[in-house]
């Protein structure tokens, strides 16, 4: 359902962009950007969080690392990640798949300035053998998303 939920948002909203599927398992930062021919770096990793009452999802770069005081001063609290199940219950896309487009339920978008310095990052398209090539200000136009500073970048 969820590779399909991605398909008709591109579908809907941008017919250009085309979901790429790969035999080899893209469910981590290693392996997708292994999969797809890019620096690691390169990877919108989507991270699915718990903010107080409300759960959120924060796009960034594959290798930036999110700093819990840069997240709690941006939303007044501490994250909490969420747990497995309550992960595709919610966003309808499995772990290593999780991305903001095409969600089961209509979720708050952020995009970090880490995914700001690359023209195009290729975040997962709801499977853990799916993705897109996608600019990042074009991926934040689409979902709605708020650009935030809430990561370390790592090399």
């Amino acid at each position: 359902m969820s590779l399909e939920s991605v398909r008709a948002f591109f579908a809907e909203k941008a017919p250009d962009i085309a979901v790429i599927e790969s035999p080899l398992s893209s469910a981590t930062v290693a392996l997708a950007a292994e999969a797809y021919g890019v620096e690691p770096a390169r990877i919108g990793k989507t991270l699915s969080l718990r903010i107080g009452e409300r759960v959120v999802l924060i796009v960034t770069s594959g290798t930036a690392r999110m700093d819990n005081r840069k997240v709690k001063a941006q939303f007044g609290v501490k994250p909490k990640m969420l747990g497995l199940d309550e992960v595709a219950a919610i966003t309808g896309h499995e772990v290593g798949g999780v991305c903001p487009f095409g969600l089961k339920t209509p979720l708050p978008v952020y995009c970090d300035v880490s995914l700001k310095a690359f023209d195009e990052v290729v975040p997962a398209a709801g499977s853990t053998h799916s993705a897109v090539r996608i600019a990042p200000s074009r991926m934040a136009e689409l979902v709605g998303a708020e650009w935030i500073d809430v990561c370390e970048v790592r090399a």
